[in-house]
């Protein structure tokens, strides 16, 4: 329903990246993992179900903790039927890069939305190294026993998966894997790794580690997801009369994009109580309204955003002039081309747009209301429930079945903070 504003203090959900990192480096490490702060979303159960099924004993999750029974490099185990990784991305990029090194044949497969989406920017560079992977997209399968050798990869596009993916494989690789980003993105997985005892390298733009090492066991507290924060930074950055606290969120630097970018639009943010935990920034993040303006937004803030884009579109109609977005070609091969279906919402409640083949032109204006198709897309469903605070009319958003993946519980505390939020089900 259109209108509100939004205040309190909260916590959102732990970061999804690090969830997924923090199951699949534990389960391939020496000992115990103990885990706080999971995401106990679909996504990242997705994960924990694959290592499961590949004889890794899990206990948990249970209120954000989750322990890893680790069996080391070399102990799992074939999987007794195909990997189902539901609709994450990650999962299934990050684990092609852990598969390829191992000594069974795996098939990995998803819903019918990761079904679609292409695996081939992973496959290229495992190929490269010895990998026997069949499928531009999945299901995939992959051969096991292949040896694998270091290579030197220039990432064609700033991609964390891409380069996690191979960083990955470089694990089980003989000598030196190296990966170069043409800008940087975020770096969980590096500073996992090192937090799991394996030596990992950056000089410039060059990230890079030898094969062959072992991982050993790590106590890891994850922060706060920014990608979940981000829905509440815009929502309150377009209330007015918002005044909101998100506590112990990630700000790690190759994530905090949708800051930089909100505080160039007029955004009223400040980061109290910084701090580190576990190797990761954290801190407290302290949103107020503000009027926004349009900006041409850095291409150099493009990948530390990737996944926020979707609600930053919502705080470009919101803001007074023009915002032009370049440099986002990855957005077109998310759980949905989430430019054109970002143009398509945005246009339905009154917004003008104009589609790029590498991003988008949005001219703020005045929202409307009408029903919005999100292609079963969780960040487009979340972004326009935000949009319903500077809304005229009444929203209706389809197919939120996916919201679940990254942000259980996301409509009932976005009602405890001040949207005006029912679900109907089907």
């Amino acid at each position: 329903m259109p209108g509100g504003s939004i205040s309190g203090e909260v916590r959102v959900p732990g970061d999804k990246s690090m969830s997924h990192r923090s199951i699949m480096l534990g389960a391939l490490a020496q000992g115990d993992t103990h885990v706080s702060g999971f995401l106990e979303g679909d996504d990242a159960l997705a994960t924990v179900a694959a290592f499961r099924q590949m004889g890794v004993k899990i206990d948990g999750p249970h209120d954000g903790k989750i322990t890893i029974h680790g069996v080391g490099m070399k102990g799992l185990q074939a999987p007794d039927g195909e990997l189902d990784l539901g609709n994450s991305g990650t999962s299934i990029r990050l684990l092609a890069g852990l598969l390829a090194g191992q000594s069974f044949d795996s098939t990995l497969t998803g819903d019918e939305s990761l079904r679609s989406r292409p695996m081939a920017r992973v496959l290229t560079p495992l190929a490269l190294m010895g990998a026997d992977v069949e499928g531009d997209k999945p299901p995939v399968t992959i051969h096991g026993g292949r040896p694998l050798s270091g290579i030197h990869y220039d990432l064609p596009m700033a991609s964390a998966q891409v380069k996690s993916c191979v960083l990955l494989a470089g694990l089980y690789a003989e000598g030196i894997t190296s990966v170069t980003e043409p800008a940087p993105t975020r770096d969980h997985t590096e500073r996992m790794l090192r937090g799991f005892g394996y030596q990992v390298s950056k000089k410039d733009d060059v990230i890079f580690l030898q094969g062959g090492a072992a991982l050993n066991a790590a106590d890891i507290d994850i922060p706060a997801d920014i990608s979940s924060a981000a829905f509440f930074m815009v929502a309150a950055s377009i209330s007015p009369g918002s005044d909101l606290i998100l506590t112990h969120v990630g700000v790690n630097p190759t994530r905090t994009g949708v800051i930089n970018i909100l505080r160039l639009m007029g955004a009223d943010i400040s980061l109290q109580n910084e701090r580190e935990v576990g190797g990761e920034p954290v801190a407290d993040v302290r949103v107020r309204y503000a009027p926004l303006k349009g900006i041409e937004i850095p291409v150099d803030q493009v990948p530390l955003a990737i996944d926020e884009m979707p609600v930053l579109f919502v705080a470009a109609a919101c803001a007074s002039g023009r915002t032009t977005l370049h440099g986002a070609e990855e957005l077109r091969v998310k759980e949905s081309d989430r430019i054109a279906a970002m143009a398509e919402g945005l246009t339905t409640l009154g917004i003008r747009t104009q589609v790029l083949d590498d991003g988008i032109v949005i001219e703020g204006g005045v929202l409307g209301g009408g029903t919005i198709s999100t292609y079963h897309d969780h960040r487009i469903a979340m972004a326009f429930a935000v949009a319903g605070l500077r809304a005229e009319e009444e929203i209706r958003i389809l197919d939120c079945d996916h919201v679940a993946t990254s942000f259980p519980a996301f409509d009932a505390l976005a009602r405890g903070l001040g949207l005006q939020i029912t679900v109907q089900e089907d």
